[in-house]
C-alpha cells in the first residue's frame, strides 16, 4: 500500500455502501441469506484494514430504509442477522479500539436491535480508535427531511430561533452530526450508484467504483480505493491556473496528428 505511513494521503472517513451479497450468493446456488453470512467476514476484514491503514472514522450502510422493500424472509433475516452480528462481534471490536456509532431512524426498526446496537455504543464509547459507524434503517432524503421538520417543530416551541436556515444550522440537525464530512465513498458490486447513502455528507467526497461483489472485498480492495484517492488533487470547487508549455498543449498535439 503506497500510502502506509504517510497519513495526510489517508481519507480520514470512508463511507461504504457493502453491495453484492445476494448475487454473491446466487451466483454460487446459494440463498441470498448465505451472502449476507458472508459478507460479516468481509465486514470485519475491511474493518482491520481501515484500522491498520489509520482511517479514523469508517461508516457502511448495513440496512437502508428502502430495504424493507425486499421479501418478508429476507427483512426478518436481517433484523434477526443485524442484532446478533452486533451483538457476537461488540466484544472483538472492543478489543480493537473500536467505538461504534449508530445512525438510523428508529421507526419500523426492531427494539431489539436498536438495544443491541445502543448496547455497543456503550460499551466502547470510551475508545480512541477508529469510529465504526453501522447505518442501520438509514436513508439520507428523509435524514434531511427529518432534521428539517425537527428544526421547524423547535421554532415552534420555542428551542430555536426563527432564523433563515444556514448549512451550519441544518447540518446539527443530523443523524450525522458528530461525524466529518465523507473524504471517500466506496461501493463494490461494480455498481456506480450511491443509493440514497450519505448524500449531505458526500457533497465533495472522491468516489471508487469497486467491480467485485461485497463478500470478495478485502484489505487490497481497500488499500487500493485508498490509493485511488491519494492520488486525486480535491480542489473543493477552487482552480489553480497552469497553463501548459507549448511543448505538452492539447491542441497542438492534436493539430501534428491530424490532417484535417
Amino acid at each position: 500500500m503506497s500510502t502506509k505511513g504517510n497519513s495526510k494521503n489517508v481519507p480520514a472517513h470512508i463511507a461504504i455502501v457493502m453491495d453484492g451479497n445476494g448475487r454473491w450468493a446466487n451466483a454460487r446456488g446459494l440463498t441470498r441469506v448465505e451472502g449476507h453470512k458472508a459478507g460479516e467476514i468481509a465486514l470485519m476484514r475491511t474493518i482491520d484494514a481501515a484500522i491498520k491503514a489509520g482511517v479514523k472514522y469508517l461508516t457502511v450502510f448495513a440496512f437502508s430504509t428502502e430495504n424493507w422493500k425486499r421479501s418478508p424472509e429476507e427483512v426478518k433475516f436481517l433484523m434477526n442477522y443485524n442484532r446478533e452480528v452486533i451483538r457476537r462481534r461488540s466484544s472483538e471490536l472492543d478489543s480493537w479500539g473500536v467505538k461504534i456509532k449508530w445512525v438510523g431512524r428508529r421507526p419500523k426498526l426492531w427494539p431489539s436491535v436498536i438495544d443491541e446496537l445502543k448496547a455497543a455504543e456503550k460499551l466502547t464509547a470510551k475508545n480512541t480508535g477508529t469510529v465504526l459507524t453501522m447505518c442501520v434503517n438509514y436513508g439520507s432524503r428523509i435524514e434531511i427531511v427529518d432534521a428539517i421538520n425537527q428544526m421547524r417543530a423547535d421554532v415552534a416551541s420555542g428551542k430555536l430561533a426563527d432564523k433563515p436556515i444556514t448549512e451550519k444550522s441544518l447540518g446539527k440537525y443530523l443523524l450525522t452530526k458528530d461525524l466529518p464530512d465523507v473524504d471517500l465513498f466506496i461501493r463494490s458490486s461494480g455498481e456506480q450508484r450511491i443509493s440514497n447513502f450519505l448524500l449531505w455528507q458526500s457533497a465533495y467526497a472522491e468516489f471508487v467504483f469497486v467491480d467485485v461483489l461485497w463478500p470478495d472485498f478485502d484489505a487490497e480492495h481497500l488499500n487500493a480505493a485508498i490509493d485511488q484517492y491519494a492520488g486525486r488533487n480535491r480542489r473543493f470547487g477552487g482552480a489553480v491556473d497552469a497553463p501548459k508549455p507549448a511543448s505538452k498543449r492539447v491542441g497542438k498535439a492534436q493539430k501534428s496528428g491530424s490532417k484535417g
